[in-house]
């Protein structure tokens, strides 16, 4: 099946009421547990590399990309590739020809109107050659390198007439708002702001992305969800499903040294866990 534009699939979703769910590749094993996670659960779902990703596998995008894409293409699923988390213009401007139709360039880090004015012209980049953009606004918090936030601390939750006026002002496609979640966490143990997530759905007449959704218990998801949420990111739960399923067969097994044998059940363990949020956000 042909790669599906990121836009197309999160505007089914919109039209549906329901939100399509986005998951964190970082190995092959990843790309190919997405894909049989989604078929699975008969769900479209998106395939999404993020910059540190990129960094890990040595600065390549091109390789990373087209590994995940062509296990997208063997799949049955109706599935996307997004490149995830960009800071750095130059990554940004390879997404095109690495055959993403789209990606979130973040530029949380930088003041408001920097942000606007960096945001603003990604978005005009990405608009001429089709590339769908997200952005974020508020401080979500957890990622490689950065300092865990309080997610009730004043100033990270994402104003929703700030909101509205950063959508108008860059003309992004989707928004990613700090609700309560955050990045890396290993235990389901998030509450979202659902009154935040109502406001801010009310206010941008864009698709809103919950970021962090890895901490977020399934009834919470399903209430984001129905408040507004389109786009559901989960990245460490898989990491968790992997790691946990891999570290058990090497346990039992200490004599091994093929990785295929810990691998097999680290994917099939990642599969499961995409089939899971693929059916908790429907």
């Amino acid at each position: 099946m042909p790669l599906h534009p990121t836009g197309d699939l999160i505007a089914a979703a919109t039209a549906q009421g329901t939100a399509l769910a986005a998951f964190n590749v970082i190995t092959l094993e990843h790309a190919e547990a997405i894909a049989a996670g989604a078929e699975q659960a008969n769900s479209p779902a998106v395939l999404q590399i993020s910059e540190n990703a990129v960094r890990f596998h040595g600065g390549n995008v091109l390789a990373i990309a087209a590994a995940a894409a062509a296990v997208a293409r063997s799949s049955s699923a109706p599935l996307s590739l997004h490149l995830d988390h960009v800071v750095s213009v130059e990554l940004l401007h390879a997404a095109h020809e690495a055959g993403f139709s789209s990606a979130m360039f973040d530029a949380s880090k930088l003041s408001y109107d920097d942000n606007v004015k960096a945001t603003a012209e990604a978005v005009r980049w990405g608009h001429r050659r089709g590339i769908w953009i997200e952005a974020e606004l508020g401080k979500v918090g957890g990622k490689e390198g950065e300092a865990a936030l309080d997610a009730h601390t004043p100033g990270v939750r994402t104003d929703p007439q700030e909101a509205a006026t950063y959508v108008a002002d860059t003309g992004v496609d989707a928004l990613a708002v700090a609700v309560g979640s955050s990045h890396a966490m290993t235990e389901r143990t998030a509450t979202l702001d659902h009154t935040l997530i109502a406001a801010l759905k009310e206010a941008v007449p864009v698709p809103l992305v919950l970021h962090g959704s890895s901490g977020v218990p399934d009834d919470e998801i399903r209430r984001a969800v129905a408040a507004g949420m389109v786009k559901i990111n989960v990245g460490t739960a898989l990491n968790t499903a992997f790691t946990g399923a891999a570290r058990a067969y090497l346990e039992a097994n200490p004599s091994t040294v093929d990785p295929r044998k810990y691998l097999t059940p680290g994917r099939d363990a990642m599969a499961a866990t995409v089939a899971h949020f693929l059916t908790t956000v429907k």
